[in-house]
This record gives structure tokens, C-alpha cells and sequence, in this order.
């Protein structure tokens, strides 16, 4: 579905480049060549040429007859000068040939009906308005079919009319032109050039018009060619009311290419399938119109929230940093030991790994190893390595938080730090995890959690999500007051602050987001200690990270709904319902969710704008990125080097971010349930990594 979605806004944005001729225009005008596989009898014949089935390999043309005349008019309709047009014709009892193109048919539907209701003849010009010259077949095939089915669609007709692009006079045909003429023929159509070329696009004044419109010889029939599209047309029109009655009182009859030919209309009508497919193809693409400017809109929240959070982070996260430098910031120092609890289930290739760590702690630790119903041998594994500080609590399968909430009720001392399985520590995590408790209106501190296989192409991706997407953000949302979850992978809380928010909650999905903004409704401070470093295996597939992120989205999107009558609250629930709520789903639901729009419109721009104004713009946005990734890295004294992925990431990472986050969202609307899914270790984050 999120894919779906995703296709369904990019073929909005075709569908409306189509309409407004954004999208495959070719601008290319092919020059004249030499005329030796011409016909001489087409060269000097009539305006009107037929290639059409037997025809077509000795195509013969059609002159139109004495004291008649067909005025043509290309390019449109246009809402400005196409009404003004038919007003006059009406007024004079003239009938006429409009070539359209099946961008302003579709973007004009009413002004086709009215030419047909009028009685008047429909040709078709293509649909983007291309020298066919520079075109494939298939690409000339798709220009009539195109416009076809827009005709069909606004005024339930086809055509058997053609005008080609830039064409004039028959004399003008040439070597490339003509094969065009004989596989639109073959096609079943009749190709109009013209007698008479007004040049009334360059705008030369009403009488040159006039002038250029008057028949070589008194009497003779004339094709002749005007525009109604394109530009001011003020001088066309004004021009057409004194031809017309010029040539009237000359004894001219105007009317249409086939009935001066003494043939049936070329306009026919259409029915069953043609004409429904040419109705949905109509009301989709007047659908993409109206819809563009709404995306143009969401697509500037995404561009304001993005850069409104990029200037918060660089606002914030300095007051952070040097407030993060203060010796005496927390109080006294805090030396008395602390529980640590490890849940563990099938952690059998990482748990010695994990223990192995916390023994080289400098902090006094009691660690309790929850076995939550492993079926390996993690259980036997701590038993075996038979550490002094370490209790084993086995216990059936009841998911991470009923383990959590065995640790607490285990836990021998008031300060609790909990650490995923997967996870190590440096000697000092513990103690810095836990200096802000002495301040005693703190009730929870996250850790600053690491990549450690960040060699990998995925893992330097996570690297660079993590520095800057979750440690950068804490900065900004610790200064806030409002950070809104704990890492499960290096996190400490006050025993008083869980018991009294009921423990770990089996609610969500993200028990770490939850029970964090339990403890910060109940009045706690939550804050971050960027200098508790712990090294955590992240999921090494994109199928494990897809399940991951997932279950990740998912679960933070429970909680925040759980939460949600934070919003109206008082006290501190109300100060998190009211600051930290709106910016967690403006940054963390609303932008990545809309931001799919950036892509789109970038492939967009790439294909059928301007590439290079379209890059540049692109390049801009991920030199910006850049420089604030290479902040946060500079802050978490991280080698810059992994930045180098950057581009490629947001290429290719961020877009899986977004169907991820999409996912969970169709998921949450439609009620979904998504069962804890476990990822497979290799345990090859072996020790702690020097940053």
C-alpha cells in the first residue's frame, strides 16, 4: 500500500506535467532537408494529404476548391482567445477547423465541447506539441492515441484530421517529414498542411495578417493557418473579423477541411469503452491539476518543518553542549551502586559479549540477566560464566516488558539502568549514565547509543541516523524538557518514578517510548548524557531493519495515542501534551510522511523540469544536511568519515524510512496488530569501540 501510494502521487504529477505540457515536451525544431523520396505531385499539389490504406504508398493530396476557404487555427483551445474566436465565427455564419493539442484539450475540456456543439471540425495536433521528426514511432503513435483519448474523454469524438507540429505549406515537405506523413497515414489519418501562413504567432500587425491571408489569385481556394493558443492573439482576432468579411464580400464560402473536400465530418463520436477510458484519463488528470497545489502546499510544510527543526537542533544543541560541560551541573557525584537489568531472550551469540563489559565497569553494578523464555542457550550461558555481581532470573516468555518488570521488582537498589542484550558498555557508561540522579527531580536519563558494525553500508546509514536523527534531536529536546524516550539500549531510571507510573506497560510496541512519557507526565525530568556511550548491533539486512523500523514506528505511534490526553492535561502531563507532543509528530510522523513529496517532485523535476535547477536545488538541501550531520558528529566526537554515505542514504535509506513509517501509519488506521518480531545477532559488536 505505502508503494502504491507513493506510485499513485507520482502519476498524479505526470498526469498534470501532461496537461500544462511539462511532462516529455521536446522543444527540438528540426530544420529543412532535401525532398528526393517526395513525391512531386504532393510538393505541388493540394494542402490536404491522403495516405490512408491503399493509398499509402502513392499518397495523393487534395486541393480545396475555388472561392472556398478553411480557416484553421492551431494550438488550443485557449480560455483567453479560443471563446472570442468561436463568438465571432458564430456571428458570421462561419465554420472552421480547430487543431488541438491533448494538453489544453485536457486542461480545457468545456471549450471543446463548445467548438463541437458549434458545428466546427476537430483535427488533432498532438498531445505535447513535439517536431515529429525527432520522435520514435512509439512515441508518434502515443501522441495521437493520447489526444484521441482525451477527445474522446471531454467531448466523447475522434478525429481523423492531423496537423503535424511546425508544418506549413506541402511545398515544404522533405525527407524527414514526409515518412511522418505516410505513418500517421497508415494510421487512418488525413493530414492538413495549409495555403496560407499568417505568421500571426509573431504578432505583425492586423493588416500583415489580413495581407498574408489573401488568395494569390481572385477566387482561388485557400487553406489558411491562425493561431488560438500561445500567446496574445489580440492582433489574430482583430485580423479574422476583417478577413472574413473581406472575403464574404469577395463571394467566399467559409467552412470545414472535409466538407470542402465533399467528404463526411472527420469529428465522429465514440462509445463503450473508448469513451469511458477517455473519461477517466479526463477526470484523473483535471483531478492531478486541482491537486498539484495541495501537494505544493504539504510540500512546503515538509520543507518548513525540516528546516524549522534543522534550526532548532542548531540552536539548541550548542546550549546543550555547554551546559554539558558544567562540572557541578548535576550536584555532588553520584557513587552509590546501581541495579543494571539485561532482558535476554535468545541472545545467546551477544550475552557474553554484553556481561563481559559490565565487569570491566568502574562503576559498583548488581546485574540481573532476565532469561525471558530463551530457547538457545543464553541462560546456560550466564550460568556458565558464573560472574559474582550477576543474578540470573529465568522466567517463561512474556515479552520484554514482563521481563523489565521482574528485573524491577528483583532490583536491590534505587537507581535502575536497563540495556538491551545486544548491547556493551564502556567502563564509564554506568557512571555517567547516572551522575544527573543527583538531582533529585530526575527520573530518567538516556544514554547516547551507538553503531558498532557501522563497516557495512547499512550500518554506516544507522551510524549517521543515530548521531543525527536520535542523539542530536535528545540535545534539542533535552533543552526542551521534553525528550521522549529512553533508549532500551542504555537507559537509567528512579525505581520510585517507574513503581509509581505502574512499571513497563505491555501497551505498545515501544515500551521505551511509553513508559518515558509516563515518567515525564508524572512530573519527572528526563535528560541525556551524551558521555554514556553504549555499542549496540543494528540489524545488518534491510529486511531486518525494515522489521526493526517498523515495530519501532508502529510502537511509537501506540504510545503517542495512548498519551494523547497529555494534550489537554494540566501541570507537567499538559507542559509534554502541549510542547513535546506537537513537535514528536510534526518531526517525527509529519515530515517524514509527507516528505516522500521531496522525492517525488525532485524525480519530477529531474525528468520533465530542469535538471540542473532541480539538482542544484536537491544538492543545496544535502550540503545543508551535511553540514549539520557533520556538526552533530563533530559534538559526539565521531570521525566524519562515514558521511561520505550521505547521498547515497538519502537516496536510498531515507526513502525505505519513509514506506516504513507509511506502513505503520495504514497499520495503525486500520487497526492492524504487528506481533514483536526477533532480529538475528551475529554478537560481532564484541567490545566497546573507541569513538
Amino acid at each position: 500500500m505505502p508503494l502504491s501510494l507513493l506510485a499513485c502521487l507520482l502519476a498524479l504529477l505526470v498526469l498534470r506535467g501532461l496537461a500544462t505540457n511539462e511532462a516529455f515536451r521536446d522543444t527540438r525544431i528540426a530544420d529543412s532537408v532535401d525532398k528526393t523520396s517526395v513525391p512531386r505531385n504532393l510538393l505541388e499539389g493540394g494542402p490536404v494529404i491522403d495516405a490512408r490504406g491503399s493509398k499509402n504508398a502513392n499518397p495523393v493530396s487534395y486541393k480545396i476548391p475555388d472561392r472556398t476557404v478553411v480557416l484553421s487555427f492551431d494550438d488550443g483551445p485557449s480560455p483567453e482567445w479560443t471563446p472570442k474566436i468561436l463568438e465571432l465565427l458564430e456571428s458570421r455564419n462561419v465554420k472552421a477547423s480547430f487543431f488541438v493539442t491533448g494538453a489544453m484539450t485536457t486542461r480545457h475540456p468545456d471549450l471543446i465541447r463548445d467548438i463541437v456543439a458549434d458545428g466546427h471540425e476537430i483535427g488533432l495536433h498532438t498531445f505535447t506539441h513535439p517536431d515529429l521528426v525527432y520522435q520514435s514511432r512509439t512515441r508518434v503513435t502515443w501522441e495521437l492515441a493520447q489526444t484521441q483519448l482525451a477527445l474522446a474523454g471531454v467531448a466523447g469524438v475522434h478525429s481523423a484530421l492531423f496537423r503535424p507540429p511546425y508544418s506549413s505549406k506541402a511545398s515544404a515537405l522533405d525527407d524527414l517529414t514526409y515518412p511522418v506523413v505516410k505513418y500517421v497515414g497508415a494510421r487512418g489519418y488525413l493530414t492538413a498542411f495549409i495555403d496560407k501562413d499568417t505568421d500571426d504567432w509573431k504578432r505583425p500587425g492586423v493588416d500583415a495578417i489580413v495581407k498574408a491571408a489573401m488568395p494569390s489569385k481572385p477566387g482561388e481556394g485557400e487553406m489558411i493557418l491562425l493561431h488560438d493558443a500561445g500567446g496574445d492573439r489580440s492582433q489574430t482576432l482583430a485580423a479574422l473579423e476583417q478577413m472574413i468579411d473581406k472575403l464574404q464580400a469577395e463571394g467566399y464560402r467559409f467552412t470545414t477541411i472535409s466538407d470542402a473536400l465533399g467528404a463526411s465530418s472527420a469529428t465522429v463520436p465514440v462509445h463503450g469503452y473508448q469513451l469511458w477510458a477517455g473519461k477517466g484519463y479526463v477526470w484523473a488528470t483535471q483531478f492531478a491539476v486541482h491537486t498539484l497545489p495541495v501537494l505544493i502546499g504539504l510540500l512546503a510544510v515538509v520543507g518548513f518543518l525540516n528546516f524549522g527543526r534543522f534550526a532548532l537542533m542548531l540552536v539548541l544543541a550548542p546550549l546543550h553542549a555547554r551546559r554539558a560541560k558544567r562540572p557541578d551541573r548535576w550536584g555532588p557525584p553520584v557513587t552509590e551502586p546501581v541495579t543494571v537489568l539485561v532482558p535476554a531472550y535468545n541472545e545467546r551469540e551477544c550475552i557474553a559479549n554484553t556481561l563481559n563489559s559490565l565487569a570491566a565497569s568502574d562503576y559498583p553494578i548488581e546485574v540481573i540477566v532476565i532469561d525471558d523464555g530463551s530457547s538457545d542457550e543464553t541462560a546456560d550461558i550466564v550460568e556458565e560464566m558464573d560472574l559474582p555481581f550477576v543474578r540470573l532470573i529465568r522466567k517463561e516468555n512474556g515479552g520484554k516488558p514482563s521481563a523489565l518488570n521482574a528485573g524491577i521488582a528483583a532490583a536491590s537498589h534505587e537507581i535502575i539502568v536497563m540495556m538491551d542484550g545486544d548491547t556493551v558498555f564502556e567502563p564509564s557508561t554506568v557512571r555517567e549514565l547516572v551522575q544527573p540522579f543527583a538531582d533529585p527531580g530526575i527520573g530518567a536519563v538516556a544514554g547516547n547509543a551507538k553503531v558498532g558494525n557501522r563497516d557495512s553500508l547499512i550500518g554506516a546509514w544507522q551510524h549517521i541516523e543515530y548521531v543525527l536523527g536520535h542523539n542530536l534531536d535528545r540535545r534539542m529536546y533535552d533543552v526542551l524538557g521534553v525528550i521522549p524516550t529512553i533508549p532500551g539500549a542504555v537507559g537509567a531510571f528512579r525505581k520510585e518514578a517507574l513503581q509509581r507510573v505502574g512499571g513497563m506497560s505491555d501497551d505498545t510496541l515501544a515500551e521505551d517510548t511509553d513508559i518515558t512519557i509516563a515518567v515525564l507526565c508524572d512530573g519527572w525530568r528526563v535528560v541525556y548524557a551524551e558521555h554514556a556511550r553504549a555499542w549496540t548491533e543494528a540489524p545488518a539486512s534491510l529486511q531486518q531493519l525494515w522489521s526493526q523500523r517498523y515495530r519501532w514506528s508502529y510502537g511509537s505511534m501506540q504510545a503517542m495515542w495512548k498519551h494523547r490526553s497529555a494534550v489537554t492535561a494540566r501541570g507537567p502531563a499538559g507542559r509534554f501534551g502541549r510542547l513535546g507532543m506537537p513537535l514528536i509528530v510534526l518531526f517525527g510522523v509529519v515530515a517524514p510522511m509527507l516528505a516522500p513529496l521531496v522525492d517525488l517532485f525532485l524525480l519530477y523535476g529531474v525528468l520533465f523540469v530542469d535538471a540542473t535547477v532541480t539538482l542544484t536545488g536537491w544538492g543545496s538541501f544535502i550540503l545543508v544536511q551535511a553540514v549539520l550531520s557533520w556538526y552533530a558528529f563533530h559534538l559526539d566526537r565521531e570521525k566524519p568519515w562515514h558521511l561520505i554515505s550521505l547521498p547515497i542514504q538519502q537516496l536510498v535509506y531515507r526513502q525505505l524510512m519513509y514506506i516504513v513509517l507509511l506502513q505503520s501509519a495504514i497499520t495503525a488506521m486500520t487497526g492492524g496488530r504487528l506481533r514483536w518480531q526477533k532480529l538475528r545477532r551475529t554478537g560481532e559488536v564484541a567490545a566497546p569501540v573507541e569513538a
